[in-house]
């Protein structure tokens, strides 16, 4: 891709794979449930009877978080690669954010505990906001 710095696409391809991965484990958790409790596929059609009947979200819910402020990572990424400014401070700023959407999903797949997984969420938005405003210095410096 001619004009784009390819290392920023490096930590989008690790939050890829820790999609694909609750993705997974979703599929696990789900089918698994529903294998026990002779659950009927049409039975679950909707999210309101999928919430009626499935007990376990943290995957689903974990998974839906992806698509969330990651939304706005992968255009960080983007735009620093298209913009030539995959910088070390770019760099280490996307790849602490990764760290942190692991760690969120590894407390919301798991034990759950809201505060712990709060405290991680807040450090990964942090982590996006302030490489949201490294680029936008870089953009107009």
């Amino acid at each position: 891709m001619p004009g784009a710095d390819m290392a920023a696409f490096h930590p989008a391809f690790a939050m890829a794979a820790l999609t694909f991965l609750v993705w997974c484990r979703l599929y696990v958790v789900r089918i698994g449930q529903m294998r026990r409790e002779r659950i009927h596929p049409q039975s679950v059609a909707t999210s309101v009877q999928a919430a009626a009947r499935l007990t376990d979200s943290r995957a689903a819910d974990n998974f839906r978080n992806l698509f969330e402020l990651p939304v706005l990572f992968y255009l960080a990424l983007t735009v620093a690669a298209f913009a030539d400014l995959a910088t070390s401070g770019v760099l280490a700023l996307a790849w602490l954010f990764v760290a942190l959407r692991v760690a969120h999903s590894i407390v919301q797949c798991t034990y759950n505990k809201v505060m712990h997984r709060f405290l991680v969420y807040m450090a990964g938005a942090a982590t996006l906001w302030l490489l949201w405003a490294y680029l936008a210095f870089l953009l107009l410096s």
